[in-house]
């Protein structure tokens, strides 16, 4: 179990540490904004993306320590 709960912290150690700087990049990217200023469909599959993986993170979390108190 505690190899289970180690893959499962750098799983979501990775996800916090790579997807924030991603969304920051993909937020200055000139296909994220219309010439308006709305965001456009690029940036919000990307935020949408970036959400998924972020909340996998956090069950990563929940499941490593599972893995640990059993």
């Amino acid at each position: 179990m505690t190899l289970l709960a180690v893959l499962l912290f750098l799983n979501a150690a990775f996800n916090v540490l790579v997807w924030p700087t991603f969304y920051r990049r993909v937020a200055k990217d000139p296909r994220a904004h219309d010439a308006q200023g709305k965001a456009t469909r690029f940036l919000v599959v990307h935020t949408v993306l970036i959400a998924v993986a972020l909340t996998l993170a956090a069950a990563s979390v929940i499941a490593g320590i599972a893995a640990l108190v059993a």
